[in-house]
């Protein structure tokens, strides 16, 4: 990933924790998700359909592991979980938009149950074009909130029962890939999602991408 982007992530890091630079983190906070999905777009303007369901790397350990399609689903279906289930309490653009039947997904969770070839199988079920409006929309939705944060907000913890309301939506599987994702959410103050979810997440993801790019396109 680009030097300048960590640099990017460790000052927003630094500045939302500081309630007289709070604003100054949440502007690189915008600036620094815009800079990430314009790669993302770039992806969808430089390759194939197939290429987003290719997997390289599929014997090796880390993200890079998975597909393009899978990686892009994964970062925003956590996303609107999180942004909406978890944080606003109100319906995820998902549902409230019908995306599974638009995107043509089988499945309504994270996708951490998926392992090996059937990331590879769920990544071709996938309409591209779907995939990329919801993207659009849930990432739109998260900033839309970001911007009206206060750093008083950023201690914001979370209680049992919100647990136990993602753990009712389904949204999460009971795997063991994926089971922990509730308690690790809820064991967060809203500011450490901004940190994962809404940033270092995004930029795991998006480099493991840049990986099988470079990868398809090495020869």
């Amino acid at each position: 990933m680009d030097n300048e982007l960590i640099g990017l992530c460790s000052k927003i890091k630094a500045d939302i924790s500081n309630e007289s630079t709070f604003h100054l983190g949440i502007e690189n906070l915008l600036l620094l998700r815009k800079r990430l999905f314009n790669a993302i777009l770039q992806l969808k303007a430089e390759l194939c359909r197939d290429d987003f369901n290719a997997m390289p790397f599929i014997g090796e350990d880390g993200f890079h592991s998975k597909t393009i399609a899978y990686s892009i689903w994964h970062i925003f279906r956590i996303e609107d979980i999180v942004s909406h289930a978890l944080i606003n309490g109100d319906d995820q653009i998902f549902f409230s938009e019908n995306f599974q039947e638009r995107i043509g997904s089988p499945i309504i969770t994270t996708g951490n149950e998926l392992v090996k070839q059937r990331i590879g199988d769920f990544s071709e079920k996938l309409d591209l074009e779907a995939l990329y409006q919801y993207s659009t929309k849930v990432k739109a939705n998260t900033e839309f909130m970001i911007k009206n944060l206060v750093f008083a907000d950023l201690k914001r913890s979370f209680t049992i029962e919100d647990k136990l309301r993602l753990e009712s939506l389904c949204v999460v599987s009971q795997s063991d890939n994926a089971k922990w994702l509730i308690d690790y959410w809820c064991g967060e103050d809203l500011k450490g999602l901004i940190l994962m979810p809404f940033s270092e997440h995004w930029m795991a993801h998006i480099y493991a991408c840049m990986l099988i790019r470079n990868k398809l396109y090495s020869k």
